[in-house]
């Protein structure tokens, strides 16, 4: 695999898992009433429920745009291992938390490579670099 082949498929997992979180992030705000209930169910405070909307909600972004792809990668691994086991272990992988597992699975996998193709990252950082002075 050559490394244009390989910064294109973290682009496409990159940004598929952007617009997953992203989507599901909006989801949880537009129905916020609903997921502090169900996370009070569970025997989490109320205040677990926003962390989780914004963490998928601007992780969503972060990835689509790569802007901080890593950071937004490990908060979102943190979120999939906390539904893992706050609500699907029990339920076993198959029809259980085999959807969060692989989400948690490619977040890892965009956490540890990063992505710099169709980056505002890296954009922003090669327009950040100062101009050096020839003598």
């Amino acid at each position: 695999m050559t490394n244009r082949q390989y910064e294109y498929s973290l682009l496409v997992l990159r940004v598929t898992l952007g617009v997953i979180f992203l989507a599901h992030g909006l989801q949880k705000i537009s129905q916020l009433d609903g997921v502090i209930q169900f996370f009070v169910s569970l025997g989490m405070p109320p205040f677990a429920a926003y962390a989780v909307a914004a963490t998928e909600t601007i992780g969503g972004a972060m990835l689509l745009t790569s802007f901080f792809p890593r950071i937004a990668a490990i908060a979102i691994s943190l979120v999939m291992l906390g539904a893992i086991f706050t609500t699907k272990l029990d339920k076993g992988l198959l029809n259980g938390y085999e959807y969060e597992l692989m989400l948690l699975s490619a977040a890892v996998a965009v956490g540890l490579s990063g992505s710099r193709i169709f980056s505002l990252g890296a954009a922003l950082q090669t327009k950040k670099q100062p101009e050096q002075k020839q003598f």
